[in-house]
Order: structure tokens, then sequence, then C-alpha cells
């Protein structure tokens, strides 16, 4: 950890450096040529410099020392940090102050539990359970699912946490003909793939996936423990086994602060 002084010093660094080439930032730290930016944006890019210098958990310095180092209002140092927490670099803690926040967790858009995707990087996936019914199929799932309109489906919905922290919400959505026992058999605080895999014999072959960035709704944002004025990131997903049926239909609700998506593409053949 970092001393008082290591901070001040890098605080007067910061207030100088102009913004380095980096290849998973945007080119010339998203400044135009012509120079002219909101005062609050300069200020964004030397706090994102002092974040990486600082390394994660560190404090950040008091909103008093950041203004008057940067020389700009508390307004535009405020509006600096606000977007910073937004993308995630940055964490507020109630009574605490304005931490540097942990790299996000990576989840593969690829047919990969949620719990191995969170295993595979040494995190402890979790569940809590919030709603365990049957339902009529709607039209969209009766497309989905290839169901009857009205036919009967399970549907699952459970907090995902990580390491303990609240990082989203999922819906899944399962044809009660093709599962008749599944409420009976599986226990919803663990891996539904697991159970279908072991217990029905479904082998997963491939999925349409889909991804969009939304606003979570007030139920949501309760639920995940989550600032209703965060983007999120929305992932539908139908999953097919081997013969071409569907397996499941997922909408999981995932905290843009927290979460990022890989994939892997190989061309068409």
């Amino acid at each position: 950890m970092r001393t008082v002084s290591d901070v001040g010093s890098l605080l007067v660094t910061a207030t100088h450096r102009i913004p380095s080439y980096r290849a998973d930032g945007p080119v010339r730290a998203g400044i135009p040529d012509h120079g002219r930016i909101p005062r609050y944006y300069a200020v964004k890019t030397e706090l994102l410099w002092l974040v990486d210098a600082l390394g994660e958990g560190a404090a950040l310095p008091s909103e008093r020392e950041l203004a008057e180092r940067f020389s700009v209002s508390r307004v535009t140092l405020r509006q600096a940090v606000g977007e910073l927490v937004l993308e995630g670099k940055l964490q507020r803690r109630q009574g605490s102050g304005t931490f540097v926040a942990p790299p996000k967790l990576v989840q593969p858009l690829s047919l990969v539990s949620y719990t191995e995707g969170m295993l595979r990087q040494g995190v402890a996936p979790a569940r809590t359970v919030i709603t365990c019914e049957l339902l009529p199929a709607d039209e969209v799932l009766s497309r989905d699912l290839r169901l009857d309109v009205g036919a009967p489906v399970v549907h699952l919905e459970r907090v995902l946490l990580a390491d303990e922290e609240r990082v989203g919400l999922e819906s899944t959505y399962l044809s009660v003909a093709r599962f008749p026992d599944l409420l009976d058999v599986f226990d919803a605080t663990t891996s539904l793939y697991s159970c279908l895999t072991d217990r029905f014999g479904v082998v997963f072959d491939e999925a349409e996936e889909r991804v969009e960035t939304v606003l979570a709704t007030p139920r949501e944002a309760l639920l995940v423990g989550n600032n209703p004025a965060l983007p999120m990131l929305l992932l539908h997903r139908v999953s097919y086994d081997t013969a071409g049926e569907p397996i499941e239909r997922v909408r999981s609700l995932f905290r843009g602060d927290r979460f990022s998506f890989v994939a892997r593409l190989t061309a068409e053949k």
C-alpha cells in the first residue's frame, strides 16, 4: 500500500502528465487533435493515470485535495470521478471514500456455464434463489423453446454472486415437457448446466446470444444491489442440443462496472 507521501508525489506528476499510448485505450486518450476538451475529461485522463499508479484497493485522496491539485472545482472533479465509477475503474464505499476498483470479471461468450467461467478466474461462484415457479409460455417462449402458447415452463430467477458479491441476475426458462421433474431434483443454488448434463443427459452444442446495454429496473437494481443509474449488460441466450432442439432461454443481467465479456472469433466456413 502506498504512503501519503507517495500519493502526494503521484498527484504532482499526474497534474503535468501527457497521456501516453495504450493499446487497450482510446487513441490519443480520446483527446481530439485540436486539443479542445471539457475540463472534466482532462481531469479524468489524469485520474486514470493515478488509478493505474495507485493500484487495486488503494484509497483515492480526498475530494478537496484532488480539486486543489488539478485546479478545478469540486463539481468538475465529481463529474470526472463519477464517470470512472460508472466505468468500473473506481468504487465508492459509503462512509469510507473512493477506492481503486479490482479488475472486471470476464465471462466467455461461449457454451461455458457461469460457474465454470468464475472458477477459471479463481473466483467463487454462488447463487441466491429468488423465484422457482411454473409459468405458461408466452409468444416469445413458445417461439424460442418451440412450444405451444400456454404450455408450462419452469422459470428460475437467481442472483449471481462472485466471491459473495452480487454481480448479476439471471432468469432461465425451460420446457416442463422436456424436464418434468426438474424442480424436484435440482438444487437451484448450484449449476443448472451440471444438472441438465448429469441428470437429464443434455449435451449443449450451440447457442444464439444477443448482448445490449440497459438500465436496471428498480426491482432489478434492488436485487443486484446496484445503483439504478449504472449501465448494465443484458444477455439473451437460447441454447440448443446436438439435435438442434432448444434447451433453455436465458435472460442474464450483469453489472457493467464489474463484468466484461470475451469471445473467440473464427472465419465462417
